[in-house]
């Protein structure tokens, strides 16, 4: 089986001041590929530890992907490191010399003399593009792996992966493990809860179930053998057996609901008094959510919505839906003794709850899942399925529904 290791560098990700979301991403990416990792290590800015990981993983891996240190200041050591292991030089391409310059005639700038460094590689180093950054990549030969080196940003690294290093080691390995990864998000329901209730599944050989957990969803993953004819029916029956937690299918609940609201032709209106803006601002993350955001309002007072009952708050979603001529509106009104009122109103009939949390969440946690619980709401209604959820973590202390 392919040994496969990534080397994290630099002294901020080696001392957790920022979190090494690359090789999270990187280790999803290369599993669904069929390039699980089976080495991860972090290695801050000192040259001669650099150069010593990236032998040692030299030797006993098949690929090894180096993440970081390719910029032009003093502490970005990669490339030099790299040459100290192979036992070589450094030498210029002036081909990415060139490609750096006329980025920086692009922006109307002169480029500094400082990225000439990021045009120093490891003599005989296959250059990988990079159409985002000033940092190329490079790839060599060493010992028993190929070593891919690749820019610490984000956007940068995750591009040059997937369009300069998966097409290579595809054309270089056998890729018979290969999986895809078919997901879907819940709500409401907890890792052990979900692990209990799938645990009566009979899974193919090869099938493989996972849980990510991240407040407010916990994200189901089947992953199974490339183009496995039972795929979809296997994950219809885990969705089936999980019920209308299951808020959305492939992409995130905010998508979801987007994509629903555009098929269905219908606006929608938030105000945020608890939240405060959260549930607005995420409806930013997708196309489809923000065009269909007629209007949105924070509230730091507002006397309707401080204590009212749920009866009240729901006409409060029915007349600010009426005033501004969306089909649907969303209201969180303000915390009251641990709980928070939240109303959907709807062209049929307006819907409204006090929930409280069994946990004790700090105040940023709860505006999070009091958000999704709103969004919830109006997924349910899109979804024609019960308007009120039922979740685990949460108390619905009071329900009432005004029709129309």
């Amino acid at each position: 089986m392919l040994q496969v290791a990534m080397i994290s560098t630099g002294e901020e990700v080696l001392h957790g001041d920022i979190v090494d979301s690359n090789a999270a991403w990187l280790s999803r990416l290369f599993f669904q590929h069929g390039f699980p990792l089976s080495r991860r290590t972090t290695v801050g800015d000192k040259l001669e530890d650099l150069a010593a990981e990236i032998e040692h993983c030299s030797l006993t891996a098949d690929i090894v992907m180096v993440n970081g240190g390719l910029g032009p200041t003093t502490d970005d050591l990669t490339a030099q490191a790299a040459a100290i292991a192979a036992d070589s030089g450094l030498e210029q391409s002036d081909y990415w010399v060139q490609q750096m310059q006329a980025k920086y005639e692009a922006l109307g700038r002169e480029m500094p003399k400082t990225n000439l460094k990021q045009a120093m590689l490891p003599e005989g180093a296959e250059l990988l593009e990079n159409p985002i950054g000033t940092a190329c990549g490079f790839a060599i030969k060493l010992n028993r792996a190929w070593v891919y080196f690749t820019p610490g940003v984000p956007s940068e690294f995750k591009k040059m992966t997937q369009e300069e290093i998966l097409p290579r080691l595809k054309s270089k390995f056998d890729t018979v493990h290969a999986l895809d990864c078919h997901r879907f998000y819940t709500f409401g329901l907890s890792e052990s809860g979900i692990g209990q209730t799938l645990a009566s599944l009979q899974l193919p050989a090869g099938f493989e179930v996972g849980y990510r957990s991240s407040l407010p969803f916990i994200e189901v993953k089947l992953f199974t053998p490339r183009a496995a004819e039972l795929a979809a029916s296997v994950q219809q029956q885990m969705i089936e057996l999980l019920g209308d937690n299951v808020v959305s299918v492939d992409v995130d609940l905010v998508q979801h609901v987007g994509q629903k609201l555009v098929a269905t032709d219908q606006r929608l209106t938030v105000v945020e008094h608890f939240t405060g803006g959260w549930l607005a601002n995420w409806l930013q993350d997708h196309d489809e959510s923000r065009g269909a955001l007629q209007q949105a309002w924070t509230m730091s007072a507002e006397p309707d919505l401080e204590s009212g009952s749920p009866e009240e708050v729901a006409e409060v979603a029915a007349a600010v839906r009426e005033e501004v001529g969306a089909q649907l509106a969303l209201v969180s009104g303000a915390s009251n003794d641990g709980g928070v009122m939240v109303a959907l109103s709807t062209p049929t009939g307006s819907w409204a709850q006090r929930i409280t949390p069994k946990r004790n969440y700090n105040h940023r946690a709860q505006r999070s899942v009091i958000a999704t619980v709103m969004l919830d709401m109006l997924r349910r209604y899109l979804d024609q399925c019960p308007v009120i959820g039922q979740y685990e973590s949460l108390i619905t202390e009071q329900e009432v529904f005004l029709s129309l």
